[in-house]
């Protein structure tokens, strides 16, 4: 996390200590759980399509409510992380990183909120042309999209951060995730369904969680 260790020794108490380990832990945790129980569904929901459907299309259907579930609680995970995050980072980084996360962690509860539309054919019952937009779905994408934006920016910050400390490998990754995964962004905004849309979106948010 690039904090000051030896600052934390000697300004926090061990129930300090005890309560930052906790938040940050919830950030460890948010990745696995959300891309695990993601997964997991994109290959047991019936009429789903890894290849074609976006990910939030599975708020949708009876089982909806389990990535509904899903982003909320990956989002609360994810504002707790940035608590922590708050708490233990100085210098560079250290206002706007937590401010940025805790902004993607945001926008994945409103996701949830929010209900992406049925399209392309799931839930089964679905048009397999459909592609319409209500306000629950144009609210879901944009509330993602601040959501993934406050990622982006929050890359190029810790990007920063990481040259200053001389981390040039997390530097690298960190500017790397952030331009792929906004390509990636920009790919699925497009709404066009196409394979290599959605698995640049793929590999795009492992990148960001990882």
């Amino acid at each position: 996390m690039g904090y000051d260790a030896y600052h934390m020794e000697k300004v926090m108490t061990k129930q300090d200590k005890k309560i930052i380990n906790i938040l940050l832990s919830a950030g460890v945790i948010a990745g696995p759980l959300y891309l695990t129980v993601g997964l997991i569904e994109a290959f047991t929901r019936k009429g789903f399509d890894i290849n074609r459907h976006a990910l939030s299309v599975l708020s949708n259907g009876d089982l909806g409510w389990i990535h509904i579930s899903d982003l909320m609680v990956s989002g609360a995970l994810v504002i707790c992380a940035a608590l922590g995050m708050r708490r233990v980072l100085s210098g560079r980084g250290k206002t706007w990183a937590p401010i940025l996360v805790g902004v993607y962690g945001l926008g994945l509860i409103l996701s949830g909120i929010f209900k992406a539309d049925p399209a392309l054919g799931f839930p089964p019952g679905t048009p397999a042309n459909a592609m319409t937009i209500s306000t629950s779905g144009m609210l879901h994408f944009m509330t993602g999209g601040i959501g993934f934006f406050g990622l982006i920016a929050a890359c190029f910050v810790f990007a920063r951060r990481f040259m200053q400390l001389k981390q040039k490998g997390w530097a690298i990754y960190s500017i790397v995730t952030g331009i792929a995964f906004l390509s990636a962004f920009i790919g699925i905004a497009s709404g066009s369904g196409n394979s290599w849309t959605i698995l640049g979106f793929w590999i795009g948010i492992i990148l960001d969680w990882i």
